[in-house]
């Protein structure tokens, strides 16, 4: 071969490697235009105020195809101790899921937190049904399972828990709400045999008559009625001196505690 020919394949294989690379690259940047087109037409609604740097960073929240993860949800959030180390939202350390009850692309003035108790109960279901497989002798996933298929299937709200779901009955209350419970236990730890989920407030409570003197049965006096407070300026403002602890008939209304009898509202501290 003469050398103008072995020139002329050089640079014939110089231009061919050329042409491939142009073609690759232009096929990743269609690639990667794509990819941002998509971006730009996927807008289902703006972040919340806190995720709002994340809006030109779907990848952050999203993977293809499965769309978002609760694993990249907890690499961020996952050091809060103030979220873990309080009792109403301590179970966020063991949950797998986010999506749920955070929703997300609702606006910035919206936070993105809507509690679902449904949305924790079968969260809670697909845990202990994880844990089942384990441990083949446990039944308990396919006792609570059958429970709540029958009462689902004759439409009948569980014994006890006329104001919820059979799903939602199955929800311990007291493990997070058993530190805000300003009844001491004197009605017991099922908050659902009285209370809704999407309320503390109860609709068809009737407090006991004003002329009731049985107040102490189930309201338990503050800390400051035990000392020398009492005495000294709580019993002096109702004109009640020798009132006791327990008689707060004596002084309270039923309207309000701070609705003292022949004062009006009074602001104690």
């Amino acid at each position: 071969m003469t050398t103008a020919s072995r020139f002329g394949w050089a640079a014939l294989a110089i231009v061919a490697g050329l042409v491939a690379g142009i073609l690759w690259v232009g096929g990743w940047a269609a690639d990667l235009g794509k990819a941002q087109t998509w971006m730009r037409q996927a807008r289902p609604g703006r972040l919340s105020a806190g995720h709002a740097f994340l809006e030109q960073n779907c990848a952050a929240c999203h993977t293809a195809v499965k769309g978002p993860e609760a694993g990249k949800c907890i690499a961020c959030h996952a050091d809060n101790p103030s979220l873990l180390q309080r009792q109403p939202t301590a179970f966020h350390a063991t949950i797998t899921s986010c999506a749920e009850c955070h929703p997300e692309h609702q606006g910035v003035e919206q936070r993105p937190t809507k509690m679902d108790h449904q949305a924790l109960a079968k969260i809670g279901l697909r845990q202990i049904r994880q844990a089942a497989r384990a441990e083949p002798d446990d039944e308990t996933y396919e006792r609570l399972i059958a429970w709540i298929n029958h009462h689902q299937a004759t439409n009948e709200l569980p014994q006890g828990h006329q104001h919820v779901s059979a799903l939602e009955a199955v929800l311990n209350c007291e493990t997070c709400h058993g530190s805000k419970d300003p009844h001491y236990r004197f009605f017991g730890r099922d908050c659902a045999e009285c209370h809704v989920t999407t309320s503390w407030s109860i609709a068809d409570f009737r407090h006991p008559s004003p002329s009731s003197t049985d107040c102490s049965q189930c309201h338990q006096a503050p800390p400051s009625h035990y000392m020398g407070h009492f005495h000294m300026v709580s019993a002096r403002v109702a004109g009640q001196e020798h009132a006791q602890v327990n008689q707060c008939f004596l002084c309270h209304q039923t309207t309000s505690w701070n609705d003292i009898k022949g004062v009006g509202f009074y602001k104690h501290h």
